[in-house]
């Protein structure tokens, strides 16, 4: 028997273990599964060069459960330990690493930590963040010498002590006597959501507890004439140990990707659009699948559903400076042993490895994005209104994502055709560009109620983009920006003749005084708070009144509201511009009708048509509307 004291001279390291080590106690079943699992590895390393000579045997690794001696433990068969090396790996390595850990966490902030507890042996040790004592029993593979099956033992101070014990397998076994504020740890249903959440890859069979199962019975069939099924108990494996992300895409076939997403999202039922197989082995290692899903229009659920994972261990959904913020949106799994296992955003965002992963990663989806559009434009555009969102994203976020997608970017307009960039400028540029040169967009945002406005645009033989995507204004911003005199203008923020001004129409059937006049009258019967009378030139068979707002104020306002209103413009009131089309044949009868009641008639009935087109007239208006509509009919 050996008895000894670790050597921490600044004080006990389990204090630290228990209350800073890992913000979620849980972890230590991840620790302790892929001790298991790097043990087993080597082991299967050692016999496949050799070294290793006897039968490896069943190399799962079980975890078990006991509530009433309030035990956990993980088994495994790998190449376990003698003597020598528990005292070098467990008492002077491990702890010698936890002496000077302890130094350096007392004087750093909580981020700091996070990033040192990756560069310390600590893993085993994040037991004792749940357990009042540990023990190992453990029996090496190697032969010969001093071999013998070993047992050590830790009640979480500075003592331990190493035995011989009877144990005659070869592999270790860890218990974890759980202690009195992690009881949770023994209920059966926690640690299954445990293994599930981290071991649901690992390269090694875990095995949990029983599950039942139905099974063929051979040479059997039932009163139907098929195969006869009975229901078994059988061991539950917990995880897939050749997951498709580690194997080549060549091998893999669309079925397989299908079937993967399935596997990875059991409750989504949409198939997504389309993936990409990462598979790069330098300047570092990154293995993985990313799916598009399609999109809904709260984009904020789709988030954390890229799982990230190292040697095939779960380590967050939290991606956030791995992934380009704009891919976060997608599905799928990343694998990299380059990533630190303990896992800090802050730490995360300043490690090279991490920096050049994200720009990997950027990179293949762009290419992939521009193959797929090479390759079968057809299909390509029938995919864009799905996948726009990611690519607008990523073309206002990233100045380098915007440079190759503006290669495959798409536009498109009212009619449901689609342009790339340099295609849709070439279409509009001889007919909308205004007295100042500039090239004028014009957009609607809404097909069925701008219709008005869009079709008085084709009129002048002018194209309308249909912009509906929920990022569509910020990214009318960025194109406004990249773009070269060019200005986007929806269809519905000013009289036509004005969005594109051309040569000016001065010619008004009407003087400046009927024009006081007139706006004297209409300022009877609107909403003044809200509306400001002008009035505009245009021609007899353009509409006599349209509600507009200025493109300016609308498009902040939009903006605002997709920013859940924190710029403060969401709350301001709403104004609007009321044209007044000065050579409609019905502003001369306005201005003619003696009777005060006919003209209010009149007046309130244009004015409310003007309200209709933009869905402005509601509840009481709407009624008073329909009943004048039917009075004015009989």
């Amino acid at each position: 028997m050996q008895t000894g004291k670790i050597n921490v001279q600044t004080e006990n390291i389990f204090p630290i273990i228990k209350k800073f080590l890992y913000s979620d106690h849980e972890i230590f079943l991840r620790e302790l599964v892929s001790n298991a699992v790097d043990a087993t590895q080597k082991l299967k390393t050692l016999a496949s060069v050799g070294t290793y000579k006897d039968e490896l045997g069943d190399l799962t690794i079980k975890v078990s459960v006991d509530k009433k001696a309030g035990t956990i433990t993980v088994s495994d068969r790998g190449t376990g330990m003698t003597a020598e090396d528990v005292d070098k790996y467990i008492n002077q390595i491990a702890f010698s690493s936890a002496e000077e850990f302890v130094k350096k966490f007392k004087t750093k902030s909580e981020a700091e930590r996070n990033a040192i507890i990756g560069h310390f042996g600590l893993g085993f040790y994040s037991s004792f963040m749940v357990a009042e004592k540990v023990e190992i029993y453990t029996k090496t593979h190697k032969k010969g010498g001093s071999t013998k099956a070993v047992k050590w033992e830790c009640d979480g101070s500075p003592d331990y002590t190493i035995t011989e014990t009877d144990r005659k397998e070869r592999g270790t076994d860890v218990v974890v006597y759980i202690d009195k504020e992690n009881k949770e740890f023994l209920e059966e249903h926690r640690i299954l959501e445990i293994l599930r959440k981290y071991s649901r890859f690992l390269p090694v069979p875990i095995e949990f507890g029983t599950e039942k199962k139905w099974e063929k019975v051979p040479g059997e069939k039932d009163e139907h004439g098929n195969d006869k099924e009975v229901m078994v108990e059988k061991p539950r494996i917990i995880n897939n140990t050749d997951p498709l992300w580690k194997k080549k895409p060549a091998d893999c076939t669309d079925e397989d990707y299908k079937h993967f997403y399935r596997e990875l999202y059991p409750m989504t039922f949409e198939e997504p659009l389309f993936h990409i197989h990462l598979n790069v082995d330098y300047p570092f290692h990154l293995t993985g699948i990313l799916y598009f899903p399609k999109v809904k229009k709260n984009v904020e659920i789709q988030k954390n559903k890229i799982q990230l994972y190292s040697n095939q261990v779960f380590v967050t959904d939290s991606v956030e400076g791995i992934v380009p913020e704009f891919l976060t949106l997608l599905h799928g799994v990343i694998d990299s042993p380059d990533i630190p296992l303990n896992v800090s955003r802050s730490y995360l965002q300043s490690d090279s490895n991490v920096k050049k992963i994200s720009g990997y990663i950027m990179k293949k989806v762009s290419e992939k994005l521009e193959g797929l559009f090479k390759k079968d434009r057809e299909a390509f555009e029938s995919k864009w209104d799905d996948i726009k969102v990611f690519i607008e994203y990523g073309m206002i976020s990233e100045e380098k994502f915007y440079e190759k997608a503006e290669k495959f970017a798409l536009l498109k307009n009212t009619e449901g055709k689609y342009f790339t960039f340099e295609e849709y400028k070439k279409l509009v540029e001889p007919a909308q560009k205004d007295t100042d040169k500039k090239l004028i967009y014009l957009y609607a945002n809404d097909r069925e109620e701008q219709h008005g406005f869009i079709q008085a645009a084709r009129d002048r033989g002018y194209d309308v983009l249909l912009l509906d995507g929920i990022l569509d204004n910020h990214f009318i911003n960025t194109l406004e920006h990249k773009f070269t005199d060019t200005m986007f203008r929806r269809v519905d923020s000013d009289t036509i003749d004005k969005l594109i001004k051309k040569e000016e129409n001065n010619i008004s059937r009407l003087d400046d005084t009927q024009k006081e006049k007139l706006k004297e009258v209409i300022e009877k019967y609107i909403d003044k708070q809200k509306f400001t009378v002008v009035f505009e030139n245009l021609g007899e068979q353009e509409v006599p009144f349209q509600v507009i707002q200025p493109e300016f104020m609308r498009r902040m306002k939009d903006i605002s509201a997709l920013g859940g209103g924190r710029m403060g413009i969401g709350d301001m009131p709403e104004f609007y511009n009321l044209a007044v089309n000065v050579n409609h044949p019905l502003m001369l009868t306005i201005l003619k009708e003696e009777q005060e009641e006919k003209q209010q008639k009149l007046v309130r009935q244009l004015y409310d048509l003007a309200l209709i087109s933009q869905n402005l007239l509601k509840g009481e208006k709407m009624t008073a509307f329909i009943r004048r509509s039917i009075d004015m009919v009989q």
